[in-house]
């Protein structure tokens, strides 16, 4: 088999499935909380409270309040969270794509922040410039979409 054996296909597939499991559960450490948490905050109630306080926010771009809690997951965390918190919510295309598109330019931002701190970037000035972006983004993709 061109130099290839079957004990070096078996070795790479028993590697293959090790680092797949290894990613799957690293994954399912955030995603997995994450969406049990906005389900009990659904069911509670408190999401209600949640939503209604930054409805007038997300209506601006298209989202209801509820969308807040996952701007707040993705800027703190990262993306794979909030994958959750969309599915625990049950969004409609047009607001998954405005929160996607949002996300896409605020995401992760103590990380990526402190990674852009160290090439002499004015940090404040780049949180606000990401915030700013995203809820414009928002904004034009409601009226668009």
């Amino acid at each position: 088999m061109n130099g290839v054996s079957l004990y070096n296909i078996k070795i790479a597939a028993i590697r293959g499935i090790q680092k797949g499991f290894n990613i799957t559960y690293e994954l399912a450490r955030t995603v997995v909380p994450v969406y049990f948490l906005i389900t009990i905050l659904k069911y509670s109630g408190i999401l209600a409270i949640i939503a209604k306080i930054f409805e007038p926010v997300m209506r601006f771009v298209g989202l209801p309040g509820e969308a807040s809690l996952i701007f707040v997951i993705g800027n703190v965390l990262n993306l794979y969270p909030t994958i959750a918190a969309i599915a625990a919510l049950k969004m409609t295309v047009k607001q998954v794509t405005i929160i996607a598109v949002m996300l896409l330019l605020s995401h992760n931002l103590f990380v990526e922040t402190a990674v852009s701190k160290k090439t002499g970037i004015v940090v404040w000035y780049l949180i606000l410039l990401r915030i700013v972006l995203a809820i414009l983004s928002g904004y034009l993709l409601n009226i668009i979409l």
